[in-house]
């Protein structure tokens, strides 16, 4: 079966840095796309960052662009995502998506979520 386990986070001052992990296990797919999402207190859960198998190509949202960077292992079984720069609007529970995507329709799995607090 599809598993996802996320890791690494913790509480870190404003301008610190973090890398959250995401190991993936139990598929085989040509055609996948992986994500990092974050949810704040009392918050809707918004995307902010993509990486697509097609073409390798990333996108990242406007409220991290330039401070965070999603990227693969060489095996692509595990998701990253480099956080610099924190701020205290980054603390959020930041959760790993993979979307498998098949001829006729997609199938889409969620981690479990790590937490994230930036605060001095």
């Amino acid at each position: 079966e599809v598993q996802l386990a996320e890791s690494g986070g913790s509480l870190v001052q404003p301008g610190g840095s973090l890398t959250l992990s995401c190991a993936t296990t139990g598929f085989s797919f040509d055609d996948w796309s992986v994500g990092w999402f974050r949810q704040a207190p009392g918050k809707e859960r918004e995307g902010i960052s993509c990486l697509r198998s097609y073409d390798g190509s990333t996108h990242h949202a406007d409220s991290v662009k330039g401070r965070f960077t999603i990227s693969t292992n060489s095996a692509k079984s595990t998701v990253y995502l480099q956080m610099n720069s924190l701020q205290p609007e980054d603390t959020a529970v930041y959760y790993c998506k993979i979307v498998l995507h098949g001829r006729t329709m997609d199938y889409a799995y969620w981690g479990q979520g790590t937490q994230v607090t930036v605060s001095s």
